[in-house]
């Protein structure tokens, strides 16, 4: 691309069927000026069930991996906007928000967006509603269902919601 392109990030993440230790899910997809799809993906952000799995951490997986794909694929000189709808991770992001350096699970990831920003010439970050991260929040509810797909994983949902509603009967 060339320095006069422009290109759009929209990134999400969830942590379900609980927050934390559920399954964690990323997605991003990455759209040209015209609003044509350029990229999309979407996958597991870490371990299901694992101390590290929630929100934060699957919202900062999509906006690490989306930028390791702008960075592979030649973007760094383009003009990125990137939007989530993570106040956290985009308040963060631009400092406008501190982050808890005692909060392993995502200060690594949030070290690793430092790095990867710094490497674009002209790149943005800006808070969405919602209702504007629809793409996104779509193929990250596929990668949750995808998981579900894997019997263990299965499994262990089944479990949460067989232990809920015992609790709920009683």
């Amino acid at each position: 691309m060339n320095s006069s392109s422009k290109v759009v990030v929209n990134f999400d993440g969830l942590c379900q069927p609980f927050n934390p230790a559920g399954v964690a899910c990323y997605a991003f997809v990455v759209k040209n000026e015209l609003g044509e799809t350029l990229h999309q993906d979407y996958g597991l952000a870490v371990e299901p069930f694992s101390k590290a799995a929630s929100n934060n951490v699957a919202e900062y997986t999509a906006l690490v991996k989306s930028l390791e794909w702008l960075l592979k694929n030649g973007y760094s000189s383009d003009k990125i906007v990137v939007k989530g709808d993570s106040q956290l991770v985009i308040y963060q992001t631009l400092r406008k928000w501190k982050v808890k350096v005692k909060d392993s699970r995502i200060i690594n990831l949030y070290r690793k967006v430092t790095e990867l920003k710094s490497k674009f010439a002209n790149i943005n970050f800006v808070w969405v509603k919602r209702e504007e991260n629809t793409v996104a929040d779509e193929l990250s509810n596929i990668a949750y269902n995808e998981a579900l797909q894997d019997s263990h994983v299965f499994k262990k949902v089944r479990e949460y919601w067989a232990t809920i509603g015992q609790r709920r009967s009683r």
